[in-house]
Protein backbone atom coordinates (compact mmCIF):
# COMPACT_ATOMS: atom_id res chain seq x y z
CA UNK A 1 0.00 0.00 0.00
CA UNK A 2 1.15 3.56 -0.61
CA UNK A 3 -0.55 4.97 2.07
CA UNK A 4 -0.26 4.27 5.55
CA UNK A 5 -1.94 1.86 6.86
CA UNK A 6 -3.46 2.67 10.42
CA UNK A 7 -5.97 1.58 13.30
CA UNK A 8 -8.98 3.81 14.06
CA UNK A 9 -12.22 3.67 16.69
CA UNK A 10 -15.25 5.94 16.36
CA UNK A 11 -16.41 7.39 19.92
CA UNK A 12 -19.97 8.59 20.49
CA UNK A 13 -23.34 8.98 18.92
CA UNK A 14 -24.33 12.27 17.96
CA UNK A 15 -21.12 14.05 18.32
CA UNK A 16 -18.52 11.48 17.53
CA UNK A 17 -14.95 11.72 17.60
CA UNK A 18 -12.62 9.01 15.81
CA UNK A 19 -9.29 7.85 17.61
CA UNK A 20 -6.71 6.71 15.19
CA UNK A 21 -3.76 4.65 16.51
CA UNK A 22 -0.17 5.15 14.97
CA UNK A 23 2.80 2.85 14.85
CA UNK A 24 5.95 4.30 14.93
CA UNK A 25 6.89 6.69 11.80
CA UNK A 26 2.97 6.17 11.07
CA UNK A 27 1.52 9.79 9.82
CA UNK A 28 -2.43 11.21 9.45
CA UNK A 29 -3.14 14.45 8.43
CA UNK A 30 -6.60 16.65 8.82
CA UNK A 31 -8.17 19.60 8.02
CA UNK A 32 -6.97 22.41 10.33
CA UNK A 33 -8.83 22.78 13.88
CA UNK A 34 -10.22 19.27 13.35
CA UNK A 35 -7.86 17.44 16.36
CA UNK A 36 -9.22 17.34 19.76
CA UNK A 37 -6.18 15.32 21.79
CA UNK A 38 -2.95 13.61 21.25
CA UNK A 39 -0.51 11.77 23.38
CA UNK A 40 2.68 12.92 24.04
CA UNK A 41 5.21 11.39 21.54
CA UNK A 42 3.24 13.16 18.26
CA UNK A 43 4.45 15.59 16.10
CA UNK A 44 2.87 17.97 14.48
CA UNK A 45 3.27 19.93 11.07
CA UNK A 46 1.56 21.87 8.93
CA UNK A 47 1.96 21.72 5.44
CA UNK A 48 1.22 23.02 1.81
CA UNK A 49 -1.57 20.82 0.59
CA UNK A 50 -2.25 17.46 1.69
CA UNK A 51 0.99 16.46 1.70
CA UNK A 52 0.66 13.12 -0.92
CA UNK A 53 2.69 14.74 -3.77
CA UNK A 54 0.46 12.90 -6.66
CA UNK A 55 -0.58 15.90 -8.55
CA UNK A 56 1.46 18.87 -9.58
CA UNK A 57 4.75 17.51 -8.89
CA UNK A 58 7.21 17.80 -5.21
CA UNK A 59 8.73 21.35 -6.12
CA UNK A 60 7.47 24.70 -4.42
CA UNK A 61 5.46 24.74 -7.79
CA UNK A 62 3.73 21.76 -7.57
CA UNK A 63 3.13 22.54 -3.60
CA UNK A 64 1.37 25.76 -4.23
CA UNK A 65 -0.43 24.21 -6.94
CA UNK A 66 -1.89 21.75 -4.73
CA UNK A 67 -2.84 24.08 -2.04
CA UNK A 68 -4.27 26.44 -4.33
CA UNK A 69 -6.68 24.61 -5.48
CA UNK A 70 -7.77 23.93 -1.66
CA UNK A 71 -8.51 27.50 -1.83
CA UNK A 72 -11.37 26.60 -4.34
CA UNK A 73 -13.33 24.28 -2.66
CA UNK A 74 -13.27 26.94 0.56
CA UNK A 75 -10.71 24.83 2.53
CA UNK A 76 -7.64 26.20 4.19
CA UNK A 77 -3.94 26.73 2.19
CA UNK A 78 -2.25 24.35 4.83
CA UNK A 79 -3.41 20.64 6.41
CA UNK A 80 -2.00 19.49 9.22
CA UNK A 81 0.08 16.15 9.85
CA UNK A 82 0.65 14.29 13.21
CA UNK A 83 3.30 11.56 12.99
CA UNK A 84 4.15 9.49 16.05
CA UNK A 85 8.03 9.88 16.88
CA UNK A 86 7.81 7.57 19.66
CA UNK A 87 8.62 4.06 19.52
CA UNK A 88 5.34 2.46 20.88
CA UNK A 89 1.64 3.01 19.67
CA UNK A 90 0.51 6.35 20.24
CA UNK A 91 -3.06 7.66 19.73
CA UNK A 92 -4.49 11.34 18.32
CA UNK A 93 -8.48 12.37 17.84
CA UNK A 94 -10.06 14.25 15.91
CA UNK A 95 -13.78 15.57 17.02
CA UNK A 96 -16.42 15.95 14.69
CA UNK A 97 -17.56 19.89 13.70
CA UNK A 98 -21.71 19.53 14.41
CA UNK A 99 -23.83 17.24 15.25
CA UNK A 100 -23.95 13.92 12.66
CA UNK A 101 -21.62 10.92 11.79
CA UNK A 102 -18.19 9.82 11.36
CA UNK A 103 -18.14 7.70 7.90
CA UNK A 104 -14.47 5.65 7.70
CA UNK A 105 -13.90 4.83 3.89
CA UNK A 106 -11.39 2.64 2.92
CA UNK A 107 -10.47 3.69 -0.25
CA UNK A 108 -8.66 0.09 -1.46
CA UNK A 109 -12.17 -1.51 -0.98
CA UNK A 110 -13.91 1.78 -2.77
CA UNK A 111 -12.14 1.83 -6.01
CA UNK A 112 -9.49 4.10 -4.85
CA UNK A 113 -11.16 7.18 -5.10
CA UNK A 114 -14.18 9.01 -3.44
CA UNK A 115 -15.90 11.97 -4.46
CA UNK A 116 -17.43 13.83 -0.91
CA UNK A 117 -19.11 17.50 -0.19
CA UNK A 118 -16.38 19.83 0.04
CA UNK A 119 -16.76 20.54 3.43
CA UNK A 120 -16.76 16.58 4.34
CA UNK A 121 -12.93 15.72 4.75
CA UNK A 122 -11.92 15.28 8.41
CA UNK A 123 -8.70 12.92 8.01
CA UNK A 124 -7.06 10.27 6.57
CA UNK A 125 -4.13 8.33 6.26
CA UNK A 126 -0.89 10.51 5.25
CA UNK A 127 -0.85 9.77 1.24
CA UNK A 128 -4.42 9.77 0.66
CA UNK A 129 -5.03 13.28 -2.11
CA UNK A 130 -7.44 15.41 -1.57
CA UNK A 131 -8.16 17.55 -4.41
CA UNK A 132 -10.92 18.81 -6.64
CA UNK A 133 -14.08 17.50 -8.53
CA UNK A 134 -15.44 19.62 -11.45
CA UNK A 135 -18.92 19.75 -11.88
CA UNK A 136 -19.31 18.94 -15.70
CA UNK A 137 -21.90 21.74 -16.44
CA UNK A 138 -20.17 24.89 -15.03
CA UNK A 139 -23.17 26.73 -14.94
CA UNK A 140 -25.67 24.40 -13.52
CA UNK A 141 -23.03 24.23 -10.80
CA UNK A 142 -22.54 27.56 -10.19
CA UNK A 143 -26.13 28.12 -9.52
CA UNK A 144 -26.57 24.30 -8.30
CA UNK A 145 -24.72 25.77 -4.51
CA UNK A 146 -23.49 22.65 -3.38
CA UNK A 147 -23.39 20.58 -6.65
CA UNK A 148 -20.35 23.00 -8.49
CA UNK A 149 -17.02 22.03 -6.43
CA UNK A 150 -16.47 18.66 -4.21
CA UNK A 151 -13.44 17.25 -3.36
CA UNK A 152 -11.81 13.91 -3.92
CA UNK A 153 -10.03 11.16 -2.27
CA UNK A 154 -8.03 9.39 -4.03
CA UNK A 155 -5.61 6.69 -3.06
CA UNK A 156 -5.55 3.36 -0.83
CA UNK A 157 -5.38 4.09 2.46
CA UNK A 158 -7.99 5.33 5.39
CA UNK A 159 -10.13 8.42 5.08
CA UNK A 160 -13.08 10.19 7.27
CA UNK A 161 -16.12 11.68 6.04
CA UNK A 162 -18.24 13.52 8.66
CA UNK A 163 -21.73 14.45 7.35
CA UNK A 164 -24.87 15.92 9.62
CA UNK A 165 -27.59 13.95 11.29
CA UNK A 166 -28.20 10.21 10.19
CA UNK A 167 -26.16 8.39 7.60
CA UNK A 168 -27.83 7.14 4.73
CA UNK A 169 -25.66 4.70 2.62
CA UNK A 170 -27.42 3.24 -0.26
CA UNK A 171 -25.99 0.94 -2.87
CA UNK A 172 -27.17 1.50 -6.90
CA UNK A 173 -27.45 -0.60 -9.11
CA UNK A 174 -26.35 -0.15 -12.90
CA UNK A 175 -28.95 2.52 -14.69
CA UNK A 176 -30.26 3.03 -11.22
CA UNK A 177 -31.17 6.99 -10.88
CA UNK A 178 -31.38 8.48 -7.52
CA UNK A 179 -32.48 12.69 -6.80
CA UNK A 180 -30.79 14.24 -4.20
CA UNK A 181 -31.32 17.47 -2.55
CA UNK A 182 -27.44 18.85 -3.26
CA UNK A 183 -26.90 19.66 0.27
CA UNK A 184 -27.80 16.20 1.58
CA UNK A 185 -25.40 14.08 -0.88
CA UNK A 186 -22.20 13.59 1.12
CA UNK A 187 -19.91 11.07 -1.09
CA UNK A 188 -20.25 8.88 -3.95
CA UNK A 189 -17.97 6.48 -5.44
CA UNK A 190 -15.98 7.50 -8.76
CA UNK A 191 -18.52 4.65 -10.80
CA UNK A 192 -21.49 6.96 -9.81
CA UNK A 193 -22.49 9.35 -12.65
CA UNK A 194 -23.50 12.54 -11.27
CA UNK A 195 -25.27 15.91 -12.98
CA UNK A 196 -26.75 18.84 -11.21
CA UNK A 197 -30.43 19.21 -12.86
CA UNK A 198 -32.65 22.55 -12.14
CA UNK A 199 -36.18 21.45 -11.06
CA UNK A 200 -39.00 21.72 -13.39
CA UNK A 201 -42.15 23.63 -13.13
CA UNK A 202 -41.53 27.44 -11.78
CA UNK A 203 -44.19 26.68 -8.93
CA UNK A 204 -42.36 23.90 -7.42
CA UNK A 205 -39.24 25.68 -7.35
CA UNK A 206 -40.64 28.99 -5.99
CA UNK A 207 -43.41 27.92 -3.45
CA UNK A 208 -41.60 24.04 -2.75
CA UNK A 209 -39.18 25.13 -0.65
CA UNK A 210 -36.64 22.69 -2.00
CA UNK A 211 -34.41 24.91 -4.07
CA UNK A 212 -33.61 25.73 -7.43
CA UNK A 213 -31.94 22.15 -7.98
CA UNK A 214 -30.89 19.14 -7.35
CA UNK A 215 -28.13 16.16 -7.44
CA UNK A 216 -29.38 13.17 -10.46
CA UNK A 217 -27.41 10.32 -9.49
CA UNK A 218 -26.83 7.11 -12.17
CA UNK A 219 -25.54 3.87 -10.57
CA UNK A 220 -23.38 1.52 -10.49
CA UNK A 221 -21.65 2.74 -7.03
CA UNK A 222 -22.04 3.56 -3.84
CA UNK A 223 -23.71 6.64 -2.36
CA UNK A 224 -23.83 8.76 1.06
CA UNK A 225 -26.59 10.35 1.82
CA UNK A 226 -26.79 13.04 5.01
CA UNK A 227 -30.69 13.72 6.36
CA UNK A 228 -28.91 17.23 8.25
CA UNK A 229 -26.64 19.35 6.09
CA UNK A 230 -25.32 21.87 8.30
CA UNK A 231 -26.62 24.49 5.76
CA UNK A 232 -29.69 23.29 6.65
CA UNK A 233 -29.87 23.64 10.52
CA UNK A 234 -27.98 27.16 10.54
CA UNK A 235 -30.86 28.32 8.32
CA UNK A 236 -33.50 27.37 10.60
CA UNK A 237 -31.61 28.43 13.64
CA UNK A 238 -31.44 31.73 11.65
CA UNK A 239 -34.90 32.17 10.85
CA UNK A 240 -36.14 31.18 13.93
CA UNK A 241 -33.83 33.96 15.63
CA UNK A 242 -35.63 37.13 16.42
CA UNK A 243 -34.29 40.20 14.07
CA UNK A 244 -37.04 42.92 15.46
CA UNK A 245 -38.58 42.08 18.47
CA UNK A 246 -39.24 38.93 19.59
CA UNK A 247 -39.36 37.51 23.82
CA UNK A 248 -36.55 37.22 25.59
CA UNK A 249 -36.68 33.48 25.99
CA UNK A 250 -36.82 33.07 22.38
CA UNK A 251 -33.57 35.51 22.07
CA UNK A 252 -32.08 33.54 25.04
CA UNK A 253 -32.67 30.12 23.57
CA UNK A 254 -31.13 31.83 19.69
CA UNK A 255 -28.23 32.47 21.64
CA UNK A 256 -27.38 29.73 23.05
CA UNK A 257 -28.03 27.82 19.87
CA UNK A 258 -25.05 30.45 18.26
CA UNK A 259 -23.06 30.17 21.66
CA UNK A 260 -23.00 26.28 21.70
CA UNK A 261 -21.87 26.02 17.83
CA UNK A 262 -19.13 28.75 17.82
CA UNK A 263 -17.88 26.94 21.01
CA UNK A 264 -18.55 29.72 23.72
Amino acid sequence: MNNHEIDYKIYGDDMQFVEVELDPKETVIAEAGALMMMEDGIEMETIFGDGSGSAGGSGLMGKLFNAGKRVLTGESLFMTTFTNEEHGKKHVSFASPYPGKIIPMDLSELGGKVICQKDAFLAAAKGVSVGIEFQRKIGAGFFGGEGFIMQKLEGDGMAFVHAGGTIHKKELAPGEVLRVDTGCLVAMTSGVDYNIEMVKGVKTALFGGEGLFFATLRGPGTVWIQSLPFSRLASRVFAAAPHRGGSSDEGSLAKGVFGMLNGD
